[in-house]
């Protein structure tokens, strides 16, 4: 059964679509890759049909993040929710060659991960499982100390996120997938591991 997603979704070309509508039930809008850069009409589309909130799921690489980063700043950021993907070494089975990061996109994800990345967003209200700060990844060991960029890196990588994530964006992602509790026992099994 698909998840009932309410708030519009951006992604970053049709076959990213194709999957997520395979496994979600919402609007999924594309971006046409960078074409949202010279694309006036299809920014503002964008600004008019999301103005009550947007979930952008753009790829975890460079240019996924390039993209992010231009939708973030034409949209309202109160009204921006930001999923992440993880950065998987793999080729798309329509590709003959890996991308130039050489990570799955959007269209590469398995329907498990598609369904758990989106079902903090099913919901008739998006919900946050804790409240995460900056002050908690310093007291974590995670910001500002010595190896805190290590320790972020093997974070991500055992919550399957992006390694190139902010300390606000990881602290979102964080926030919507995990509860106190379990960002505890992950942080105690990195550190185990250092």
């Amino acid at each position: 059964m698909k998840l009932k997603i309410k708030t519009p979704v951006i992604v970053e070309g049709k076959y990213d679509k194709i999957k997520l509508l395979s496994y979600i039930d919402a609007t999924v809008i594309t971006t046409d890759g960078f074409g949202i850069f010279n694309d006036p009409e299809k920014r503002e589309y964008i600004k008019k049909l999301c103005k009550d909130g947007v979930i952008i799921a753009t790829d975890s690489d460079g240019a996924g993040a390039l993209i992010r980063g231009h939708l973030n700043g034409i949209l309202p950021p109160d009204r921006i929710y930001n999923v992440y993907i993880p950065q998987i070494k793999g080729k798309e089975k329509r590709k003959k060659e890996a991308s130039a990061e050489g990570y799955l996109g959007v269209e590469g994800m398995d329907g498990e991960t598609v369904t758990r990345i989106f079902a903090p967003y099913a919901a008739d209200e998006i919900n946050k499982k804790s409240d995460i700060t900056r002050a908690d990844l310093y007291k974590y060991g995670l910001c500002g100390g010595e190896n805190s960029a290590g320790l972020r890196k093997k974070l991500c990588e055992a919550a399957n996120l992006p390694e190139n994530l902010s300390a606000k964006a990881l602290c979102d992602a964080l926030g919507r997938l995990y509860d106190k509790d379990e960002i505890e026992r992950l942080i105690g099994i990195i550190k185990e591991g250092t």
